[in-house]
């Protein structure tokens, strides 16, 4: 079977005027039988079409948070650092993708853009706005488990890793508020902030609030999360 390249949006370094990459978007894809490339940072459409041409599946990565705009919101001031040309890139990259029908995998802010991009809404600020006894927020070494989400019955991520619950890395402030119209909730933490979430009409988007990226060598599941969504984008 021939290996699936798969386009990995940047992450962006704003005060050195440079994007990067973590090893682990990249190992993780290889293990699960992909073959990554990280992706300009650009909207222009031509250009991303070409991307299209050649990439069998994205994967949407952390980073900074959401500019409020993209989910209608103003900025109240408890909003982090944005990327507003990563906004620009990842809206246009996620509208096409759904178009032609490419599996998406979101991570972290992969899961809040896609959720404010398809027209949903955000917590700003976990700690001010919820009050949530649940560390969404680690120190390190992310690798290491830090709450539990339940896995919700009749879900993708459920019939892959069976009902009940698992213990997930977790490192974030904002998170899903209002689910977007088309996405459905996967996993639950015990506060009921969505951990993850699918959209049934598409062949295959999947995004998690975790991080499978550190967690890929030492658990089963973030493995698993890769190879499927990997596996799917063989199909195309």
């Amino acid at each position: 079977m021939v290996k699936p390249i798969i386009g990995v949006v940047p992450l962006v370094d704003i005060q050195r005027e440079s994007y990067w990459m973590l090893p682990g978007y990249m190992d993780g894809i290889i293990d699960g039988g992909g073959v990554p490339v990280m992706l300009p940072l650009t909207d222009d459409r031509g250009l991303l079409e070409r991307v299209m041409d050649t990439c069998s599946g994205f994967v949407f990565t952390g980073g900074q948070d959401v500019c409020p705009e993209v989910y209608g919101q103003a900025d109240t001031g408890i909003t982090g650092e944005t990327c507003p040309e990563r906004d620009a890139m990842e809206r246009q990259l996620l509208r096409m993708a759904l178009e032609r029908g490419k599996p998406v995998l979101g991570i972290c802010r992969g899961i809040q853009f896609i959720n404010a991009a398809l027209g949903g809404t955000l917590w700003q600020d976990i700690p001010s706005q919820c009050g949530t006894q649940v560390e969404h927020h680690q120190s390190p070494p992310y690798s290491s488990p830090s709450h539990i989400v339940r896995l919700l019955p009749g879900t993708p991520i459920s019939e892959m890793l069976g009902e009940g619950t698992i213990q997930v890395n977790s490192c974030h402030h904002q998170a899903v508020r209002i689910l977007a119209p088309g996405l459905r909730p996967m996993a639950i933490a015990e506060d009921g902030i969505v951990e993850a979430l699918w959209m049934p009409e598409h062949p295959f988007l999947w995004a998690v609030q975790w991080h499978p990226e550190f967690s890929w060598r030492v658990s089963e599941e973030s493995r698993k999360i890769f190879s499927a969504f990997c596996g799917a984008a063989c199909k195309r």
